[in-house]
Order: C-alpha cells, then structure tokens, then sequence
C-alpha cells in the first residue's frame, strides 16, 4: 500500500495542495496500519500492540474517513466536470467506511484486560477495505485532473 502511495504522489503530487495533504495522511494511516500489523518495516514485539497505539490508530483512521466523506470528496465533485464518473465511484467507499467504522466500535476504547482474539482479523479485514479505498480514492483523483 504504501508503494502505491508514492506511485500516486509521484503522479498527482503537486497538482492541488488538498490532495497533497490528503497524501500525506494517508501515508500516516498506513504508517500506523502497519506498525500495528507488524508489517516490515516494523516488527510487533508483544503478541498484540498497546492499548495506546490501537487508540492512536483509531482516532487517524477515524479522521481520514471524516475528510475524505466531509471535505476532499465534494471539494473534487465540485472541481470536475465529470460528475457522472465521480458520482458512480463514490459509493463503492460505503464498505470501506463500514470496516472502518466498525474497526473503531469494536477497538478504540478497549479496556487493558480487554481479550482482544478477533483484533488480527480484524485488522487484516480492514487492511483489505483500505486498499480498496485507496484505489477509489486515486480514481477521484485521475478524475479531477482529468477534468482540469
């Protein structure tokens, strides 16, 4: 994921402070996605991470959803002129959001004896809905600068 971040940096980077912004929060949720995976080229020591940082991941993950649906969304809708394409994409997000919303239910306030046995599938899962998102989002993106 982290790759097709910078493939998608190297391709819009510098078109629109907005998305160079969203780029970058994207790149801290991936970050802490993958700190919290134990993904390379972080290494998860204990068997499960801290309460803090699934907290700290929740609370980014929680704000890049809210600006994608309440600012960097109809920013680009009302920047392109292909309405049609745009609006066909937007709800293919609705899943991802979901996993997401559920993510942060199920995991921001958990207490320390909190058994947390579903929290790897449940990360994986929404690892997975993110791709996707990221994938719809660089559509909306090409869109808009198509358009331009």
């Amino acid at each position: 994921m982290l790759t097709k971040l910078a493939q998608a940096k190297e391709k819009w980077g510098g078109f629109n402070t907005t998305i160079d912004n969203w780029f970058e929060e994207r790149k801290q949720l991936l970050v802490q996605y993958c700190q919290l995976a134990g993904l390379p080229p972080f290494e998860r020591t204990d068997a499960l991470p801290r309460k803090a940082d699934i907290e700290a991941f929740c609370e980014i993950l929680m704000d890049y959803i809210s600006a994608g649906h309440f600012e960097i969304y109809e920013k680009i809708l009302d920047d392109t002129d292909d309405i049609a394409l745009a609006e066909k994409i937007l709800p293919k997000f609705s899943d991802s959001t979901d996993a997401a919303l559920s993510f942060n239910d199920e995991f921001a306030s958990i207490d320390e004896n909190d058994e947390l046995n579903s929290f790897d599938n449940a990360l994986a899962h929404l690892g997975q809905q993110l791709e996707d998102r990221f994938g719809y989002e660089d559509e909306l993106i090409n869109t808009l600068v198509r358009s331009e």
